[in-house]
């Protein structure tokens, strides 16, 4: 099985692109520490295509956290000069933003204190949903 989850930061902006048929195509690189190695990182190529790419390029700057799902794949090109070139990236098919760690501020109640709510007396039943 091929599948792959990423949890990092971009390097850089993304960048979105065209084919020649206008679809969309955003590239993006994804710096991603590695678990259990003290100052190691691993910069993994990511492409998103048609709407996740043009999500990727709105919603994302250089050093925002990302998370990203999808397939490793590898593909081979000729570059200017004619010599072949391999390329490994990850073929996204899930983006999203990262769960944030709540940081509780003094001011916000700690669990099982009042929040403001008043405490409604009754049966259930009475409730539309």
């Amino acid at each position: 099985m091929n599948s792959i989850s990423i949890s990092g930061r971009l390097t850089k902006d993304p960048e979105l692109r065209r084919t020649q048929n206008g679809t969309a195509v955003c590239s993006f690189c994804v710096a991603v520490d590695r678990p259990g190695v003290k100052d190691r990182t691993d910069f993994i190529d990511c492409v998103a295509w048609e709407k996740r790419g043009e999500f990727v390029s709105k919603y994302f700057l250089k050093g925002d956290p990302i998370e990203v799902n999808g397939v490793l794949t590898t593909r081979t090109y000729d570059d200017r000069d004619g010599k072949k070139r391999k390329v490994v990236e990850v073929n996204s098919d899930r983006i999203s933003f990262p769960k944030q760690k709540k940081q509780r501020s003094d001011s916000e109640p700690e669990a099982g204190e009042s929040q403001g709510f008043e405490e409604l007396e009754g049966d259930d039943s009475t409730l539309p949903f």
